[in-house]
């Protein structure tokens, strides 16, 4: 099942990037950026095939995906800012977020936003989510999309070095297909067991508060 789900997913990537180029991949990285589970592991290292044969250059390729990642943060921050505080406080226990989080998030980014935006970024799953809270914590949003851009260029530079390093063996080495097939199947693997883990961890911190 999740190879199938996969294969679905880096076949819509291919396509895209195929057929809109730079702009395909920032409407991509867009996509991830907007707390939608598309994996920038597939995205990039694509774009970096792209590169080795010439159709790309890699510096562009990753400028492309950070624009991607900050304009799709525009849309998770916005609904965060406008709407996630009043539907978390009364939705929250539905969605396994209580108070406390909520509390929480408003001091770290008051505090630390400019640097929790920064390494987030860097960060697999978490740089998908990361401008919802943001949002969430009304950071200031001209720091916000410049730690976005800042901490979104270098992990899309180094994804798209990998695509161009292993690019020229793509079609000639078997093994480079296997271990890119193996590797977005851990990653998927990954991203279940991550969310998993939020939510058992979640229920049972929610069963132990108190009832007003």
């Amino acid at each position: 099942m999740f190879e199938k789900i996969l294969g679905v997913l880096a076949t819509f990537t291919i396509w895209v990037i195929s057929s809109g180029g730079y702009v395909g991949i920032a409407i991509l990285m867009a996509i991830e950026s907007a707390c939608i589970p598309l994996p920038s592991e597939i995205i990039m290292p694509f774009a970096g095939y792209l590169v080795s044969t010439g159709r790309f250059d890699l510096y562009l390729a990753a400028t492309a995906g950070a624009i991607g990642c900050n304009l799709g943060s525009i849309v998770a921050y916005e609904i965060g800012k406008r709407g996630g505080r009043p539907v978390a406080e009364r939705w929250g226990r539905y969605l396994l977020i209580g108070p406390g989080e909520l509390d929480a998030a408003d001091r770290f980014f008051a505090r630390w936003g400019s640097i929790a935006v920064l390494i987030g970024r860097l960060l697999p799953v978490i740089r998908s989510f990361i401008a919802f809270p943001a949002g969430v914590a009304r950071m200031r949003l001209v720091p916000f999309h410049v730690y976005t851009f800042l901490g979104s260029w270098p992990w899309c530079f180094g994804l798209a070095w990998v695509g161009m390093k292993l690019g020229s063996k793509w079609d000639s080495d078997p093994r480079v297909k296997a271990a890119f097939h193996r590797a977005d199947l851990a990653i998927g693997i990954v991203l279940i067991a991550l969310v998993a883990f939020y939510i058992w961890h979640r229920v049972r911190g929610l069963k132990r508060t108190p009832q007003a």
